[in-house]
């Protein structure tokens, strides 16, 4: 397979891998054309190469536009897996709406920034001041009920399977459990159905690179959302390399050889 990619780091040491900087698209075009996959490419580059230049890309299609912020992986929670999607709101922030969610939600709950991660953007909402503060961060209100834990877990989900999980225990200041907000990794038996849940969902979607934080409240597992690009905390490089190798191999759809190629406009 010929491969490009976006991002040097998360393919080292993958064979026949062409590194190419995410804005020399235009100037690199024969080598785009001519790749069986592009990988980790930016955001703002997706439409083009999947609907421009009809290429395969990795991670799907699908993983970024469900992953790109909390809004769209809520509202496809609520809709493939209502029964483990934590009780949100979603609102524009105005006085109104703002209102309403105060009323609404039991105090303690959480409120996010839509587009963040690391547990960055994410406040425990406890009283009056906490919610004043937050709606003064953001355009949009996001605010979910507060799951009674001390702890979640993180399954990571390449290709079309679990690479590894693992439980993320609280850090000291009490509400965060993400490794970057001071979390540690724990041990201890991975439930069933949380591994079951999120197959579920990826394989529902079409979610192949992803980092799912999921929440046992009672023995019942909650989707609370995932990372398209995740840390290497608890995992096996070698094993994510081969992995991912193999779900391409196994996932290649070689194009139309009688297609029409797809060429730069060239100046009139």
């Amino acid at each position: 397979m010929r491969l490009v990619s976006f991002d040097a780091l998360r393919v080292l040491g993958f064979p026949n891998t062409v590194i190419m900087k995410p804005g020399s698209v235009a100037r690199e075009l024969d080598q785009i054309l001519a790749a069986d996959w592009l990988l980790f490419p930016e955001y703002w580059q997706v439409n083009g190469l999947v609907f421009g230049l009809k290429k395969q890309i990795f991670p799907s299609l699908p993983t970024y536009l469900i992953g790109h912020n909390k809004i769209e992986m809520t509202r496809a929670f609520e809709l493939v897996v209502p029964k483990n999607t934590p009780h949100t709101l979603i609102l524009a922030n105005t006085p109104s709406e703002a209102e309403h969610a105060w009323d609404t939600m039991t105090l303690p709950f959480v409120a996010k920034l839509p587009r963040s991660c690391m547990g960055e953007g994410v406040w425990l909402i406890d009283n009056w001041d906490d919610w004043r503060d937050y709606l003064g961060r953001t355009d949009v209100i996001y605010v979910q009920e507060y799951l009674p834990i001390d702890r979640d877990l993180r399954i990571v989900w390449v290709g079309d399977r679990v690479l590894t999980a693992y439980w993320r225990m609280q850090s000291s200041n009490g509400f965060h459990n993400n490794i970057a907000r001071g979390g540690r990794v724990g041990s201890g038996l991975i439930p069933p159905a949380a591994l079951a849940l999120v197959e579920h969902f990826a394989r529902t979607t079409g979610i192949d690179h992803a980092g799912f934080d999921v929440a046992m409240v009672g023995g019942h597992p909650y989707l609370i959302e995932f990372n398209r690009i995740f840390g290497n905390q608890g995992l096996d490089n070698d094993a994510l390399r081969t992995v991912v190798i193999e779900y391409l191999m196994r996932s290649h759809q070689p194009g139309d050889p009688d297609a029409p190629v797809p060429v730069l406009p060239t100046a009139v």
